[in-house]
């Protein structure tokens, strides 16, 4: 486990801290997800129950009470069951979860019923995230009835709930140094999988020839799965933002857009590069790739503590538009042409999102109707683009069906920021040799 067990415990301290007087906090773990008949999708932990927790079993709830005189950490999970650990693996078991996850108490998930309502009685605020699971939210209501039910002889049942998540998700927003040497470590395993990828690619293999090579180096070098499913596009599938059937044959003058990130302990990484099939840009790819390089650049330059989030976004969109401009796809003022939003069919995205446990992770973009101030420790994606739609009539036929997107992942610092996925070139002349040392190689 790459953050420690002091780790885990601060973040409860800091999350308890936050938490209005007399309240309790309730977070569930997630369950095992069937696939199809008695088969079971890979477990993963929910990012808010393992961020304050640690504990990587599924069925368990985490219960925190702040100033509780017998304990503020209370964990319930599978009990120990030595024939099914047979079967399915080995569990902590209520004397683990205390003794390896920094629970004052644990009590077997069977139990929950009979105890839960006793330490949500006399708490007058109950912090949950209501809406996000239907079943467990039935579940907390019960508790919570149930201690209704005996106000007549004394019982004091809640009478506010809270929304667990405006406090905890921005916790989760500011990296600590543990935190970023996981996120660097998988950005460097990513940018080798990017790598990988460019030294093998040729005109006549497929797409999910690839993808397989993407996901190999992710699993030798411990990171057993994707953060997310892996784009790989050739050609006019490029265009497509969400693109992952992964299933076409790459042909000569393919740009190839890869978009693929692995997870390592619970942390994502998120890279996108584009490149040519044959190792060399034609004028029209070389000429539109310019544009979105120099607009991450110019994004890039943009974040810093003190700066805010949508620096970077105007600055993409900015540089994007001249560019367009100029190139001959769009036509007019720049100023005026950004005001209507005219480069939207070329660029339709935003230039990032906050990265950590989840790909897309937790945040608020904005505070108070104000775009959020930038602070030293948020970590974010930079991304830009440029799709020319296949069927978009209004400009050249030679600027059809080329889809660009660059990106990198970046930790905020006072003066700037920390590019952890540096590793992959994005330099044009760096990403055609790369591929022709690599042919070289091979003959």
């Amino acid at each position: 486990m790459s953050i420690s067990k002091q780790e885990f415990a601060r973040r409860r301290k800091n999350l308890m801290a936050l938490m209005e007087p007399g309240s309790i906090a309730i977070i569930p773990a997630a369950k095992m997800v069937s696939r199809n008949s008695d088969t079971e999708y890979p477990f993963r932990q929910d990012s808010d129950f393992y961020y304050l927790s640690g504990f990587d079993e599924p069925d368990a709830v985490l219960v925190l009470l702040p100033g509780r005189a017998n304990g503020e950490v209370v964990l319930f999970c599978q009990d120990r069951d030595p024939a099914m650990e047979l079967w399915t693996g080995y569990r902590a078991g209520p004397d683990g979860a205390c003794a390896n996850y920094g629970a004052d108490d644990a009590f077997p998930i069977a139990d929950i019923d009979d105890i839960l309502p006793g330490l949500l009685e006399g708490r007058q605020r109950v912090y949950y995230a209501m809406g996000r699971h239907t079943e467990f939210d039935q579940q907390v209501m019960q508790w919570v009835n149930v201690i209704r039910s005996k106000v007549r002889t004394g019982a004091q049942p809640p009478g506010e709930f809270l929304d667990l998540d405006h406090h905890l998700h921005d916790l989760r927003l500011y990296k600590s140094a543990a935190e970023q040497k996981v996120m660097r470590r998988a950005g460097e395993i990513s940018a080798a999988a990017h790598c990988r990828a460019m030294r093998l690619c040729r005109p006549g293999v497929f797409e999910y020839q690839l993808e397989a090579e993407i996901l190999h180096e992710f699993g030798r070098n411990g990171a057993r799965y994707p953060a997310y499913s892996s784009i790989v596009g050739a050609g006019k599938n490029g265009c497509i933002l969400h693109y992952v059937e992964n299933s076409c044959e790459i042909r000569d003058g393919d740009l190839v857009l890869i978009d693929a990130g692995c997870e390592l302990d619970y942390y994502a990484a998120d890279i996108t590069r584009t490149f040519p099939a044959n190792g060399h840009f034609s004028p029209e790819q070389r000429a539109l790739y310019e544009v979105v390089l120099d607009s991450q650049k110019a994004a890039i330059a943009t974040i810093k503590a003190g700066n805010h989030w949508n620096q970077a976004h105007d600055a993409t969109v900015r540089v994007i538009t001249t560019g367009l401009v100029n190139l001959g796809l769009l036509a007019g003022e720049v100023d005026a042409l950004i005001a209507s939003e005219a480069y939207k069919p070329f660029y339709m995205h935003r230039a990032g999102h906050w990265l950590g446990m989840n790909v897309h992770d937790v945040g608020d973009y904005k505070v108070g109707g104000e775009w959020r101030v930038l602070e030293e420790g948020m970590a974010m994606t930079v991304e830009p683009g440029i799709y020319v739609a296949p069927d978009n009539l209004n400009v050249d036929a030679k600027w059809r069906g080329i889809g660009i997107r660059i990106e990198d992942d970046v930790v905020v610092t006072k003066t700037g920021c920390d590019i952890l996925t540096a590793a992959v070139p994005k330099e044009i002349d760096e990403i055609e040799a790369l591929m022709a040392e690599a042919r070289l190689a091979a003959h």
